[in-house]
């Protein structure tokens, strides 16, 4: 199997922080059991430039393929088949402009070939689909949060024109809106509460083991982190990834090269999750204060 170079992008990410963070020793680890023969110590590169290498050289072997079965093996989501799933599917998103699909039968991977590209946009379980855009919120607000005063103003200001897109069918805008004020949010939140955002084990490390700045965070980190230390739920935290695709067409190059056409229906569940992040955030805070 080759990969084109934003599939083995999207490969680095799920390695070194989607499906666990992995720090410098433990990607070593993780390479050597493909064959590699490396030593962790001083002069180590950035973590993503040492995965970057490493999947460069597996790139049209059969160690490739071992490498996928092992980032995304089931045995390693006990409990949290939903979100292994959920992976899968982001995966996918790039793995098919190789014409290729990851499939999960039960506790077995499979790769199928594919005749054609076919662009979907990442589904998910109808029900629970269905599910997470029936809860209603009324009165959404970003007051209550610990943010300043001037903060509040603009991430309400901005919620305001997202459902004003929404109604005037505005699909992209929503998106891209809501993508950049849930990032808003959630790096207020972790300026409010740098303790508990730099000590959750999914927050982003350099190489030598020290937590990122928080304006070094990916919306991603900020999202898995808000997770991590229970702020969000199981159904906010995994759509909130989908936004965070979806806003990555900011970009018209990206937009174009996709495929990817907004419709309304992906901005209703962007902007639902705005509206569940800023309810469920607000009623989980006790826990950063305790």
């Amino acid at each position: 199997m080759v990969l084109g170079q934003r599939t083995l992008q999207c490969l680095r990410e799920m390695i070194n922080e989607r499906t666990q963070y992995r720090s410098g020793p433990q990607l070593v680890r993780f390479f050597n059991a493909l064959g590699c023969q490396d030593s962790y110590g001083q002069g180590f590169p950035s973590r993503w430039v040492y995965t970057d290498d490493r999947l460069a050289k597996l790139n049209g072997t059969p160690k490739l393929d071992q490498c996928i079965r092992e980032v995304f093996s089931p045995a390693s989501f006990v409990g949290r088949l939903n979100e292994l799933d959920t992976l899968v599917v982001e995966f996918n998103q790039y793995l098919v402009f190789d014409k290729w699909r990851l499939e999960r039968d039960g506790a077995e991977l499979r790769f199928k070939k594919l005749d054609k590209i076919e662009i979907q946009e990442p589904p998910a379980p109808k029900q629970e689909e269905d599910a997470f855009l029936s809860r209603e919120f009324n009165n959404v607000t970003f007051g209550g949060l610990g943010l300043e005063p001037s903060v509040v103003g603009v991430l309400e200001q901005r919620l305001r024109e997202i459902e004003r897109c929404y109604t005037s069918g505005s699909p992209l805008a929503v998106i891209l809106l809501a993508g950049s004020t849930l990032e808003g949010v959630l790096l207020g939140l972790a300026t409010s509460y740098p303790k508990a955002f730099n000590t959750s084990s999914a927050a982003p490390k350099h190489a030598d083991g020290k937590v990122k700045r928080f304006q070094d965070w990916s919306l991603s980190s900020f999202i898995d982190v808000a997770r991590d230390l229970r702020l969000v739920e199981h159904d906010t935290h995994k759509f909130s990834h989908s936004l965070r695709d979806f806003r990555n067409y900011i970009h018209p190059f990206e937009q174009m090269v996709s495929g990817f056409s907004p419709r309304e229906h992906t901005a209703k569940i962007c902007l639902q999750v705005l509206r569940a992040a800023a309810e469920e955030l607000r009623s989980n805070l006790a826990r950063l204060r305790t």
